[in-house]
């Protein structure tokens, strides 16, 4: 399951991610209330973001935070992973860090392992293949 922190990255990057491009940082204060997100998380999330590079913050008076890419480059995958880590369910099939199961006698004939790997890619396929921007859209439509 996706945890809470995840969602609320996901509500605070799809937000911005409608954001005009080219329009002014947008205020912590007003991503918290737009995307719904107590602002004690999200100043931690924001900041996990930043350090990623999926986010520039602005400092001052008229600061606040803005996409670094354009929101049909960035994927919910790749937020996801930011905050959560890998997308695997277990870490036998994850890509990005790998470990075998202690209790598996085999990984070569494990059904468990091969239904993973299937979800593993189908679930990095939808994510990694939906923007901001789809999202956005996908939003509207569904209004």
């Amino acid at each position: 399951m996706l945890t809470q922190r995840s969602r609320y990255a996901l509500r605070a990057m799809i937000f911005l991610g409608g954001a005009p491009v080219g329009g002014p940082p947008i205020p912590m204060t007003r991503i918290a209330a737009e995307a719904n997100v107590p602002r004690k998380f999200l100043e931690l999330i924001l900041a996990d973001l930043r350090e990623s590079g999926l986010l520039h913050s602005h400092r001052g008076k008229m600061g606040g935070y803005r996409l670094s890419r354009p929101s049909h480059l960035i994927s919910l995958g790749e937020i996801i992973r930011i905050i959560e880590g890998p997308l695997a369910l277990v870490p036998c099939v994850s890509r990005t860090a790998y470990r075998p199961c202690l209790d598996c006698k085999s990984e070569a004939d494990c059904a468990i392992r091969f239904a993973m790997m299937r979800v593993r890619d189908e679930t990095a396929r939808i994510l990694d293949g939906t923007s901001l921007a789809d999202a956005n859209a996908e939003e509207l439509v569904a209004a």
